[in-house]
């Protein structure tokens, strides 16, 4: 076989393979996480879980699961097929689109939060407008100016970024989150201080920043009666 033909096998293998990884299910999800890691601006080789943008999310996804009061949130990744955003193709946030419509099958009327890193922060954000969608929290995320905002409104939107990111830019995140205010989100930005783009300096209050946000966008417990737990 030669490596244009096994290219293409690849791809079409890819193709049809689910977007949605599921980490943890519950008998009963009251409500869906949904992680999305970063990737590169432009490349169409196959997108592998041991690439680095994809361990990176990994301790958020454990800080999570530790998190969960009530064994009752479901957790999951977004698989992307190619490793690239690539342009008008957008290729991350069709497969984040794929994966949000495996989990509505999945579990039906469920609020999701998305948790996205860099090219899935962009992707997460873009994602949004989705109607079981309830919340975005975009960790450096990449916000390109003129990025759409329009699908925010109503949403909750939290952009965490390091002030030492050199990758994406976290004044362009702060633009970004006063035009998506603007179009009707309840948007807010933290600065993470000496926060670099991989989310190591600090690890720690990334995670916990993180999880916190998530767990105050998850919708509370309710007893038998309506009641919050």
């Amino acid at each position: 076989m030669t490596v244009h033909e096994q290219a293409s096998t690849d791809e079409s293998a890819s193709s049809h393979a689910p977007a949605l990884a599921v980490r943890h299910l519950p008998r009963s999800p009251r409500a869906a996480v949904l992680f999305l890691h970063g990737g590169r601006s432009d490349s169409r080789a196959p997108s592998r879980p041991w690439h680095l943008a994809a361990v990176r999310m990994k301790p958020f996804v454990r800080a999570m699961a530790r998190a969960i009061p009530d064994d009752d949130v479901l957790l999951a990744e977004v698989r992307y097929r190619v490793r690239g955003w690539n342009g008008g193709d957008a290729d991350s946030l069709r497969d984040a689109r794929r994966a949000l419509e495996e989990l509505r099958h999945l579990a039906p009327d469920v609020p999701v939060v998305l948790v996205g890193h860099s090219m899935g922060g962009r992707a997460a954000l873009r994602a949004a407008g989705a109607a079981q969608v309830r919340g975005v929290v975009a960790l450096a995320p990449w916000c390109p100016v003129g990025e759409p905002v329009a699908q925010l409104r109503d949403k909750e939107v939290v952009v965490l970024h390091g002030d030492r990111d050199r990758v994406t830019d976290p004044l362009l995140s702060r633009a970004f989150v006063t035009r998506a205010r603007t179009a009707g989100a309840r948007a807010a930005f933290v600065g993470m201080a000496g926060g670099d783009h991989a989310m190591l300096r600090h690890a720690g209050d990334w995670h916990r920043a993180a999880v916190s946000t998530v767990l105050e966008m998850v919708p509370p417990v309710t007893g038998p009666a309506g009641e919050t737990e």
